[in-house]
């Protein structure tokens, strides 16, 4: 499963405490305490959860000799840890969900700017516009659907026609994971905080389905316990294996909206340097091996999420990358988390 162990305090609830916090005081981190040359210690924030990383992170620690000590969190949590620590975190790098979490990080001056060299590993439109951080995965939002119970010619052709009354109490929602909060923030930075607001409050008026995670889901809809939700492409094919099925025989299915409609956002996880450790060889050693092919094969042929660098093939079974159709949404744009929190709050989806 992706999701971390929830902490006692709610993600978004963190975070917005966490924002506040560093409005009032110092967000930028103290510069340079790490080592040119690397003292073969790193400290990771890890907002992608220890199934996923734990297995990248440790052929890393093997081959270079570096010791990782990792905090596995929410990402939004974790977000909201450095920001409210601000120039006294321990961490030196952050590997996030999405790229929300790391600009929200990155707005506060909490980044080092990382080499030339690692930025032009990924397309332009992966990475941070000022080279505070770049994407290590792509990751496509979706529906899912059990196809027992939902006819094809009932599948929507955007994500705002889930509001319509005949979605009723059988759409499931994950409220206070990283990937929703990053969705809703492109229609917020797309088409305004009103509209929004309007599909927050048609979804709440519908009775949806709240789960914890993304993984209990597609769960429930192959169950038949949903009809559909709201996920990123990658857990159908995670729960498949879990089962020990085919994808096409668990009884939830992907279906893509309409070319570029915003439920076909598709993001990113990705990594930044702490300011502390920007001159720290350490730091930018991993985050070149999470560039590197060995690292990118690993996320996309055992996690099924897509490569960002050239020369490494996605996994058997899903959309061709280039065949998606996102929005034209920038990612860059994604980092203004306090204001969506706030918006999903509102709603009543989430405490």
């Amino acid at each position: 499963m992706r999701t971390p162990r929830p902490s006692t305090v709610a993600p978004v609830a963190a975070l917005a405490l966490a924002l506040t916090l560093s409005a009032c005081g110092d967000g930028s981190a103290s510069a340079g305490s790490g080592s040119a040359t690397g003292d073969k210690k790193l400290t990771v924030y890890s907002g992608r959860s220890e199934s996923l990383v734990k297995p990248v992170l440790d052929r890393f620690s093997t081959e270079s000799g570096i010791a990782v000590e990792v905090r596995y969190g929410n990402t939004s949590q974790l977000a909201a840890q450095l920001l409210e620590e601000g120039g006294r975190t321990t961490a030196d790098v952050f590997l996030a969900q999405d790229a929300g979490a790391l600009g929200a990080v990155a707005k506060k001056g909490m980044f080092a700017t990382l080499p030339a060299q690692t930025l032009d590993k990924v397309a332009a439109r992966y990475r941070s516009r000022s080279g505070l951080w770049v994407g290590v995965t792509g990751r496509a939002r979706t529906l899912v659907y059990n196809p027992d119970l939902v006819p094809a010619a009932d599948l929507p052709k955007s994500v705002f026609e889930l509001t319509d009354k005949k979605w009723a109490g059988k759409l499931g929602l994950a409220p206070t994971n990283a990937s929703f909060q990053a969705f809703v923030t492109a229609v917020r930075v797309t088409q305004g905080d009103a509209k929004a607001t309007e599909l927050l409050n048609g979804l709440k008026a519908n009775d949806p389905q709240i789960r914890e995670n993304n993984d209990q889901i597609v769960l429930d809809v192959a169950a038949g316990k949903l009809q559909a939700g709201l996920v990123n492409h990658y857990y159908v094919h995670e729960i498949a294996k879990e089962k020990g099925v085919a994808p096409e025989n668990l009884g939830a299915k992907l279906h893509f909206f309409a070319a570029g409609d915003l439920g076909n956002l598709v993001n990113v996880s990705g990594v930044g340097i702490l300011s502390r450790a920007g001159s720290d060889a350490d730091a930018r050693a991993l985050v070149d091996y999470l560039l590197a092919t060995e690292a990118q094969t690993h996320f996309a042929t055992e996690v099924w999420e897509y490569p960002l660098i050239a020369g490494v093939g996605q996994a058997a079974g899903l959309p061709a990358f280039g065949s998606l159709e996102p929005p034209d949404v920038d990612l860059n744009d994604l980092d203004s988390l306090e204001q969506t929190v706030a918006l999903i709050k509102g709603s009543g989806l989430a405490a």
